[in-house]
């Protein structure tokens, strides 16, 4: 928590001398020394940054379907990612995030916000085992985005790990 210091403004009262003092001439009285004015800070300046609209018209669109959740990533073709999506982000939760649903779901939003960045054609990438693969190919059919290249570059294992001890008894 930030605490705010505040600057402290010392104000003498005016001296005895001062105030007793009456005039013996007949010029005009001088008034007493009034005490400064408080000083009041300045309300802080805000500085409002305008949002820059990238437009994105080729990109590549990654979709990672485990057996638990389905996750959405869109880039462009440097690999910086412009939008992306899941099905915990698109409201499903506990089992019904592992359904085809919630990946259709999950995809759409995800295709949507890369429509209004201008993105017309998507290489697609697809990893994993889940209900999500053929779902996020039906929805990218239907949602008119041209899909230049599908590739499945789900990690095989070449030989995988060393199998269990033969049980014997």
């Amino acid at each position: 928590m930030a605490v705010k210091k505040e600057k402290s403004v010392k104000i003498t009262p005016p001296t005895q001398s001062a105030k007793q003092a009456t005039p013996t001439s007949s010029a005009p009285a001088i008034p007493a020394v009034a005490s400064p004015a408080p000083v009041v800070p300045k309300p802080p300046t805000v500085i409002v940054k305008q949002k820059v609209r990238r437009v994105v018209p080729r990109g590549r669109m990654y979709v990672q379907a485990t057996f638990n959740n389905t996750i959405i990533t869109i880039t462009d073709e440097g690999g910086n990612t412009v939008c992306w999506g899941s099905t915990g982000n698109s409201g499903f939760s506990g089992s019904r995030k592992s359904t085809p649903y919630a990946a259709t779901v999950s995809v759409e939003k995800a295709i949507g916000k890369a429509r209004e960045m201008g993105m017309r054609t998507v290489e697609v990438f697809i990893k994993g085992p889940g209900p999500g693969r053929d779902a996020a190919l039906r929805v990218l059919r239907s949602s008119g985005l041209q899909a230049t290249m599908i590739a499945d570059v789900t990690p095989v294992p070449h030989n995988g790990t060393k199998p269990r001890k033969l049980r014997h008894g």
